[in-house]
């Protein structure tokens, strides 16, 4: 049964070619292809130099190197001198896209104790570069409408609907108010949405020690936590609306692109918004009174953590020049030896806030050393039977803008010649975490299961296996994870480079990394400098190479697998997964329904668990109704069906001693890298055209967050019952969609017409 379950959609199927478990056999490769890669990727790794990260790293994290910057466009030129260095074809494609940077930037208490906040991260001697302070951009949310506001402050701890449907039951209102939350809960740029949603006029988000300062440990420099000056700069643009630059969705923002009007673009906040650090937010929210906030809301500052409102007005002012900038993208290409005109992409971007030694540099610079030697092999003879296309990234931080505007310039010829898009971003000590498209679940498995973990002496994978048993929340999921073969992969909402040719083109993709021991408390500050990675992040580039030969093995055997390593059978379960998870969800909510409406017919009194406070009974709300989910089951069914014969065909073929020839290999290279276009309609979802994937969208409350079956999910979660029966049908012809190309794949491998 195991041999079976490992007989891959793509597996070679030549004689000899099912090899025993001691050979290891490789997704989409004959017994002698795997040989062959196997010692090409042990040479590989021998010629990984660890020097070559630290080397990288020092120049492109020597200055900040944001959007517009001048460092930006020397980084920019400077890879695109490397690439051609390790002999790929290599040019800067520039886009001009809307990029707000400050004017004005003013916050204070006002009132009988006045206090305005500092807004200032300041130099460190222990911290080398962060000291640049006439070249970094300062602590600011990007996409933030100007607006001068004066109000009372209300503590709405991570501004997530759920939040204000707890202030509600305590009669707490936001209308007039300015908001202060908190980050995590969500991605920054829901919580001025959301905010916005409920009357506010303005939104501070900051960071509170108990999530990424002291209370995790020392501060920085002592230790690598965030210092009570340090801040968190980010996007908030809607991006679950659409991604890239505001002014040009669906097309690429080239000099003679349509643009929209700045005033009033779409994914624009509709108040001002404005990040501070704990050191500026303690003065705040001493200032609330009101009741205290639940337990899980408060944080680890020395002081009452109470909702509000304020007793003191606060005012905000922001203003922004919202000029246009240029962003460079570094595109780098190493032409296929048999088959051109099959792409295998591979990014990371290269912009940062400011000097960015761990997001982006620490994943970029693991990348530039796996190009290098995919580039020194070619040189060798070992070019790659498929084009490698390498990118470097511009504009990532701001909002997907780098990767989005070239996806929408070449999304014709991306979408007939597109393979997969394999992402990075950051890169840390710790553990293989990787999620993406469900068809190359099996290549990741068996990467994971070739690549050992330097701490261990086992592969990343089984430590991996070990760290999900180790938290698993119950044990039936304890046990799924030690039978189950493969370890699944998380299904990605946004917040990276991958989204556009996901989510947007339906481009299988996969975003990977490794981290989770790493003490990193100054994401998008100052001090993400090379002085504090080298301390607390990845000391002498140990998993950087872990990661070069993680994502090279992942490149390679996309680029030279005989018939493209895609697997149907994690898909077919994944997705039945996820229609099980749909039902279970809205049993949960008729639940949840049917006893609050019972619990306000029978008059129960709802108090806090402190007497003295009191709550407000909210309304009753509409019954749930019994959805149809006949057609997605129906659908499902008929791709297990679709699957199980595709797998019985590769088992005859087996048993034949067949081969396949040539052009039937290309049809099925064919068939493979357009499955995940199966899963898109070019309508997109429900008020959100720009994300046309039926299965994977970022969440409109979550932002990085995924939604699966995102346009069935949300509408059964915010209630638009008509619009969930409307779009379970629509879902389910994706997935019948997906099934046919299963079976084109079936008829392909027995000699029939596709």
């Amino acid at each position: 049964m195991a041999t079976a379950r490992l007989l891959p959609l793509a597996f070679l199927l030549l004689p000899g070619a099912l090899a025993t478990a001691d050979d290891a056999p490789f997704l989409g490769f004959s017994e002698q292809g795997a040989a062959a890669e196997r010692a090409l990727e042990s040479r590989f790794d021998a010629l990984l130099v660890a020097d070559n990260l630290r080397t990288w790293m020092a120049e492109l994290a020597a200055r900040p190197h944001h959007v517009g910057s001048a460092w930006g466009q020397h980084n920019a030129e400077f890879l695109a001198g490397l690439f051609r260095s390790f002999g790929y074809d290599t040019r800067i494609e520039e886009f001009q896209v809307l990029f707000p940077t400050p004017i004005t930037r003013s916050l204070e208490l006002l009132g009988p104790h006045p206090f305005r906040a500092a807004l200032a991260e300041p130099p460190l001697a222990s911290d080398a570069t962060s000291s640049q302070t006439a070249e970094q951009l300062p602590v600011y949310n990007a996409y933030s409408i100007d607006g001068d506001v004066t109000g009372e402050l209300v503590y709405v701890n991570h501004g997530v609907p759920d939040d204000y449907k707890e202030l509600a039951l305590r009669g707490i209102d936001v209308r007039g108010r300015i908001v202060i939350a908190r980050y995590g809960g969500a991605w920054r740029g829901i919580k001025p949405k959301v905010a916005a949603e409920h009357g506010a006029i303005g939104c501070l988000i900051y960071s509170d020690p108990h999530d990424d300062g002291y209370f995790q440990g020392d501060a920085w420099p002592d230790g690598g936590w965030r210092p009570a000056d340090g801040a968190q700069r980010g996007s908030v643009a809607d991006m679950p609306l659409y991604p890239g630059d505001p002014l040009t969705p669906s097309r690429g923002s080239t000099p003679d692109a349509e643009r929209l009007p700045v005033r009033g673009a779409p994914t624009l906040t509709t108040i001002p918004v404005l990040p501070i650090s704990y050191g500026d937010a303690q003065p705040l929210l001493a200032a609330l009174d009101g009741p205290m906030a639940p337990e899980a809301w408060r944080g680890a500052l020395p002081i009452p953590y109470r909702l509000g409102p304020s007793h003191a007005q606060a005012h905000l002012a922001l203003a922004f020049d919202w000029s246009q900038k240029t962003i460079r993208d570094v595109i780098a290409v190493l032409p296929g030896s048999e088959l051109p005109d099959e792409w295998i992409l591979r990014g990371n971007h290269h912009d940062a806030w400011v000097n960015g030694a761990t997001d982006p540099v620490s994943g970029l610079v693991s990348m530039l050393e796996e190009a290098r030697v995919i580039g020194q092999l070619a040189k060798d003879g070992s070019r790659p039977r498929r084009t490698i296309v390498y990118a470097a990234w511009d504009g990532e931080e701001p909002g997907l803008l780098g990767s989005t505007e070239w996806v929408e310039t070449h999304a014709a010829e991306l979408g007939a010649k597109a393979v997969a898009y394999i992402n990075s971003d950051t890169n840390s000590r710790g553990f293989l975490d990787a999620g993406g498209s469900h068809s190359l679940e099996q290549l990741v498995n068996e990467v994971a299961r070739d690549v050992e973990d330097p701490e261990r002496g086992v592969s990343v994978q089984e430590r991996l296996r070990a760290l999900r048993i180790t938290r698993a929340a119950s044990d039936e999921e304890r046990r799924s994870v030690r039978e189950r073969g493969n370890l699944r992969i998380d299904a990605l909402g946004s917040g990276s480079d991958y989204s556009p040719f996901l989510q947007h083109l339906g481009i299988a993709a996969l975003n990977v990394s490794y981290g989770g021991e790493e003490d990193y408390g100054q994401y998008h500050s100052i001090y993400d400098s090379v002085d504090h990675f080298a301390r607390f992040m990845d000391p002498g580039f140990v998993y950087g190479l872990v990661q070069a030969k993680t994502m090279g093995r992942l490149v390679l055997r996309l680029a030279n697998a005989e018939v493209l390593p895609f697997d149907f059978n994690a898909v077919a379960d994944t997705v039945s997964t996820y229609v099980d998870e749909l039902m279970a969800l809205t049993d949960e909510l008729r639940r949840s329904t049917d006893e609050h409406n019972r619990c306000l017919r029978d008059n129960t009194l709802l108090v806090a668990a402190d007497a003295r406070e009191t709550f407000v009974a909210p309304a009753p709300e509409a019954a749930v109704p019994f959805h149809n989910f006949a057609p997605l089951q129906n659908a499902v069914a008929k791709l297990r069906e679709s699957v199980a014969a595709h797998e019985a065909a590769l088992n005859e073929l087996q048993a034949s001693g067949r081969t396949l020839s040539a052009e039937q290999r290309r049809a099925l290279d064919e068939v493979l890298m357009h499955a995940e276009q199966s899963f898109t309609r070019p309508e997109g979802l429900p008020r959100r055209p720009w994300y046309v994937h039926q299965l994977y969208a970022p969440g409109w409350y979550t932002g990085y967050g995924v939604k699966t079956l995102p346009a069935v999910r949300e509408a059964i979660e915010e209630r638009h019952d008509d619009e969930a029966e409307a779009q379970i049908p629509l879902a389910a012809r994706s997935i019948e969609a997906y099934a046919a190309g299963v079976a084109r794949a079936t008829a392909i491998v027995t000699g029939g017409s596709p």
